[in-house]
């Protein structure tokens, strides 16, 4: 093999320039990824750990009652996913569950002045409010994900303080302090409605508010002394009611006696009713009996005179002329005896005339007598 070809099969080295022009090309990209990683490792180091998981996990969970809202390089997306596993791009989508059930914030130490010029600090007040889900995506794009600090923690602060300065202390404390719940949720709710649709206010739970302790204790003596007015009109009341249940009840015994006495009265009346009933009873029957002897009587008059009519004959007639003569007989001694005897038959006769007109009037008037009359 002879030098020429021993040359040309020596590699022969790399021209300065072009040598030294590639490995300047190949450093500037590893230096760029490297200072890639370092700024993505900075981002994340300033980010919570919670955030940290959220961009590097790709499968994630939306907790019951809860849906899913989603951010891709910082836009929110329409998306709304429901409770339960879900994918998503780590580094480029963000997620967070949104609660669109009952919930409860509890807005703390909210200082106002009264209408006085009176500080006083509401320690707690509680908010109960829920996020309907069809609403869940404009509300975040106007809002954000903490919503509830403009529209629950901020608008509390506001109308507490426009509350108390309209009012004076012994109405924010006492008169009107049944009354900040119903304003404070009706506030809430109208903002909400004419601003955030979605967020519904259910109730509103406002605690008693902190105030001075000098005007604490002249309230607590306002509170002792109210109290010995109640009680005093309670005394009041317990003795009226005792003088009324006595009243009543001395109006129930004479009632009673009132009531024996009629009864009594209807008694003895009703005795009386009866006591006549019989004695109409007992005349009636006398009556009667009375009615039933005159009948008999009468009814025996009548049979007689029909049996006297039946008796008025000439010879029957004759037959007690005769009784009657004979029943006159008297016997006469002296001289005299036949002028005597003579002047009593002439007198005899005449009687005999005289009693047989009279019983034949008599018969007469039997007979023609109508029988109603008898």
């Amino acid at each position: 093999m002879d030098s020429n070809q021993l040359r040309a099969e020596t590699p022969q080295p790399p021209q300065g320039g072009r040598g030294r022009g590639g490995g300047g090309s190949g450093f500037s990209a590893i230096l760029t990824v490297f200072l890639s990683f370092i700024a993505i490792f900075v981002m994340m180091m300033n980010q919570s750990p919670s955030t940290i998981r959220n961009g590097l996990s790709i499968l994630h969970q939306v907790p019951e009652g809860h849906v899913g809202v989603y951010w891709r390089g910082g836009a929110l997306q329409k998306t709304i996913t429901d409770p339960g596993f879900h994918l998503k791009l780590p580094f480029i989508t963000h997620y967070e569950p949104v609660q669109v059930t009952l919930q409860t914030d509890q807005v703390r130490d909210i200082p106002c002045g009264t209408k006085g010029g009176v500080m006083i600090n509401f320690e707690k007040i509680e908010v109960v409010h829920r996020l309907h889900k069809d609403h869940v995506h404009d509300t975040l794009l106007n809002y954000g994900v903490q919503y509830d600090n403009t529209w629950i923690y901020d608008k509390i602060h506001h109308e507490i303080n426009q509350f108390c300065s309209s009012h004076s202390l012994q109405q924010v404390y006492i008169d009107v302090f049944d009354q900040i719940d119903e304003k404070m949720k009706d506030a809430l709710q109208g903002d909400c409605t004419r601003y955030a649709p979605g967020i519904e206010i259910m109730s509103v739970r406002v605690t008693k508010p902190t105030i001075p302790e000098s005007i604490r204790r002249n309230f607590e003596q306002m509170e002792e002394e109210r109290t010995k007015v109640l009680i005093a009109i309670e005394k009041q009341r317990v003795v009226e009611k005792e003088a009324e249940t006595s009243k009543k009840l001395a109006i129930s015994e004479a009632e009673k006696i009132a009531n024996v006495s009629r009864i009594l009265m209807e008694q003895k009346l009703m005795e009386k009713d009866s006591a006549r009933k019989q004695q109409e009873i007992e005349n009636q029957i006398y009556m009667a009996w009375k009615k039933s002897l005159a009948d008999a009587y009468f009814y025996r008059v009548l049979k007689e005179a029909e049996v006297n009519k039946l008796k008025l004959t000439p010879q029957f007639l004759e037959l007690k002329f005769i009784e009657a003569i004979a029943d006159n007989t008297k016997n006469f001694l002296g001289e005299k005896i036949v002028g005597n005897q003579q002047r009593k038959r002439e007198q005899t006769k005449l009687k005999s005339s005289t009693v047989t007109t009279h019983i034949q009037q008599l018969g007469t008037f039997y007979l023609t007598k109508p029988k109603h009359q008898m």
